[in-house]
């Protein structure tokens, strides 16, 4: 058995941005990964996937990619970016160590690894957002044909041969699909209510806007929010999403899936109301671009040509309500529809009844438990590389407090309570 102040769990991009501050305030730590550092970049993802946001963004502030600043980072490359930060910062990580359970005991956690057992005074779950991978209960398990999440899916010869259903018009599933169309299949794409910002706009990248307009500073609506979908692509050295010229390569457009019965799935008739919506939101942008730039009198090139809306194709202007699974030749259907939380290892009193943290920018209801990396943990950057750095920081801060409160009248050692 060991004892430590703080326990980090996970060591992707939460974890290792937690040890950092933690480091730089001098509280004694550990990480632990079940597998290695970064793991569900190098294996938790399909194989041609880059980065959404460039080098020079992306990143953590005290160490630059090695690449092209503009450029987007394939996987493999972010997975041994976090990796050499890691060993940048002297970062106390124990690979290969699971955490099975974290219970509240006196003033402190007994943390169950595979290791054995480890005594702590504060843990920080960082786990990350993308957890439990979330297929909607439409069509039975069982039913042909195969059914597989964007988690699972590497490549396109993986699949067996036919046509592929791909569901989910986020970024997962507009590249997904664009990858199986190139490849030669034949794809329908289900896509439901998103946001499809620019990719570039004026000669600035999409998360350069997002930032002098302040919009990665928007507040969470609150604990439990979700991630919002955004068709955006790093792809092919980053491009903007318009689903009609998807359409125009070859793929299907379908509304949100909404039901299934003897083989046939049903469509609901909202996809052009989604795509105008999608169009809404991309517009916004480029109105609130425009006035920027005039407020600030910046010397941008304009690009007039970027408000052009291709026209509708025949899968929006006669949309398909029902899909005879076996008739249209699917071989596959494919779930980009995000992921669920899983902390069922953490036995303490703050989660709702979907298993959601209840918790203030991180600090959770137990004290002494907190959470990093999850989607507008305290703002709309929370679960992206940059925006999580900062969440750590102010998790790191708040350790600190309340070890600086127990101290307080000359009780400088921290005592974790011996088992009774």
């Amino acid at each position: 058995m060991e004892r430590i102040d703080t326990v980090v769990i996970g060591a992707g991009q939460a974890g290792v941005a937690m040890s950092e501050h933690l480091t730089n305030l001098g509280i004694d730590h550990m990480v632990l990964e079940r597998d290695r550092i970064a793991e569900r970049w190098r294996t938790g993802r399909w194989d041609s996937l880059v980065a959404n946001g460039p080098a020079w963004h992306d990143r953590f502030p005290n160490m630059e990619f090695d690449c092209d600043a503009d450029a987007f980072a394939p996987k493999e490359d972010v997975a041994a970016y976090f990796e050499a930060y890691a060993k940048q910062i002297n970062a106390p990580i124990r690979t290969g160590v699971e955490v099975t359970a974290v219970t509240p005991r006196g003033g402190g956690f007994d943390v169950e690894t595979s290791e054995g057992r480890i005594e702590a005074r504060h843990v920080v779950a960082a786990t990350g957002p993308f957890q439990k991978p979330a297929i909607p209960p439409v069509i039975p398990a069982d039913a042909a044909p195969l059914q597989m999440h964007s988690a699972n899916y590497r490549n396109p010869g993986q699949l067996p041969k036919g046509a592929v259903l791909v569901v989910g018009g986020g970024s997962s599933g507009v590249q997904i699909a664009e990858e199986l169309r190139t490849s030669g299949r034949e794809v329908y794409l289900s896509i439901g209510p998103h946001d499809r910002p620019p990719r570039r706009y004026r000669g600035r990248d999409n998360v350069w806007w997002l930032g002098v307009l302040g919009k990665w500073n928007a507040d969470s609506p609150g604990p439990g929010a979700e991630h919002v979908t955004i068709a955006v692509s790093g792809a092919e050295g980053g491009k903007t999403i318009d689903f009609r010229n998807l359409a125009q390569a070859g793929i299907t457009l379908l509304g949100m899936t909404q039901g299934y019965r003897d083989g046939v799935v049903t469509f609901a008739d909202d996809l052009r109301a989604n795509l105008q919506a999608g169009d809404a939101n991309y517009l916004s942008v480029l109105d609130e671009a425009d006035a920027y730039i005039a407020r600030h009198r910046l010397d941008l090139p304009e690009e007039p040509e970027a408000r052009d809306i291709p026209s509708d194709p025949v899968c929006v202007t006669q949309p398909i309500h029902q899909l005879d699974l076996a008739k249209a030749g699917i071989g596959t259907i494919l779930w980009a529809t995000g992921y669920q939380f899983d902390f069922g290892w953490i036995k303490a009193d703050t989660f709702d009844d979907m298993g959601r943290p209840q918790h203030q920018r991180g600090v959770s209801r137990e004290p002494g438990l907190y959470f990093v990396g999850l989607p507008w943990q305290s703002r709309r950057g929370s679960s992206f590389i940059w925006g999580v750095w900062h969440d750590a920081k102010f998790i790191a801060d708040q350790i600190a407090i309340q070890r600086n409160y127990l101290a307080y009248e000359g009780n400088a050692e921290i005592r974790i309570p011996e088992q009774v």
